[in-house]
């Protein structure tokens, strides 16, 4: 059997990626979850899944981890900034333990993006290239859930801040990804793949705050602000300056084009259409 390990595996996307392999009917002791604390994965190694404790940022744990795994499901990991150097202890650690595929959890079109979080996803592609490892790449869009996460506040004020004009972003919810992650990393004839995923139907914020307001039944508008006044409202609402300024310039790179994806590659992985705006907000409103 193929034993497949997964990064991140208590982070949000990784818990759903390891809930897809399993319902696909990958063995519960064929999946390795990577994990920090193993506390947090006591409901995992319940469920029959191998526990292994590492971290980016220490190699020996690295290679224990990956002892005996075949492939390697890599969510990138969320510490912008260090990632470049953290990632590339994971790529060593597959190199070392001679992994058949790594499927890794990236950007839509990271080598040509303007947006500023592309960058380190960017070095991660070339540097699994640069070392030879046979790699799928999972080139994610938005997450639905930063917007829909953000439902309460919204109501609240009736307003949706942002600075990305009129531009079109192909957010999908995380279980969708989750599950075309599953698919790809136990399929064969995966290696060298670029899947750039995104949802069905994209949307500008203008049609999110309007469908929002539509299934909530109450006022809710777009606000649309210049990169700097945004970043200083998220500043305002307690988010660090430095995150802060990302999430902002990451509007702007919406607002480029920069997060619309029209390839189809997501619904054709998990064979049905994507998870709709409609319903994601539904979903959050219960």
């Amino acid at each position: 059997m193929t034993t497949i390990l997964v990064t991140g595996a208590t982070g949000q996307l990784g818990r759903l990626a390891i809930d897809s392999l399993l319902a696909r009917g990958t063995a519960p002791g064929d999946v390795v979850a990577l994990v920090r604390d193993p506390a947090k994965a006591a409901d995992l190694a319940d469920r029959g899944v191998q526990v292994r404790v590492g971290t980016f940022e220490d190699p020996a744990s690295l290679d224990a981890a990956l002892a005996g795994v075949d492939r390697v499901l890599f969510i990138s990991g969320s510490e912008v900034g260090q990632r470049v150097a953290q990632h590339q202890n994971v790529i060593d650690a597959a190199v070392r333990a001679d992994v058949e595929l790594v499927a890794y959890t990236s950007i839509v079109r990271a080598d040509t993006s303007p947006l500023a979080l592309a960058a380190e996803h960017k070095v991660t592609e070339e540097a699994l290239a640069a070392a030879g490892l046979p790699t799928a790449l999972l080139r994610n869009s938005w997450y639905l859930e930063n917007y829909t996460a953000q439902i309460p506040v919204q109501l609240e004020h009736g307003v949706v801040l942002g600075a990305a004009g009129e531009g079109r972003v192909s957010a999908a919810t995380r279980a969708d990804y989750a599950e075309a992650a599953a698919a790809v990393i136990t399929a064969d004839d995966q290696v060298g793949k670029v899947y750039e995923l995104g949802s069905d139907n994209a949307f500008t914020l203008g049609e999110y705050a309007a469908e929002l307001s539509a299934a909530a039944n109450a006022p809710v508008a777009y606000q649309d602000l210049s990169v700097a006044d945004y970043s200083a409202a998220l500043v305002g609402a307690g988010l660090p300056e430095g995150y802060a300024n990302v999430l902002a310039s990451s509007d702007d790179g919406l607002k480029q084009g920069g997060l619309l994806v029209e390839t189809g590659d997501l619904s054709r992985l998990i064979g049905r259409p994507t998870t709709s705006l409609t319903q994601a907000i539904k979903a959050a409103l219960v």
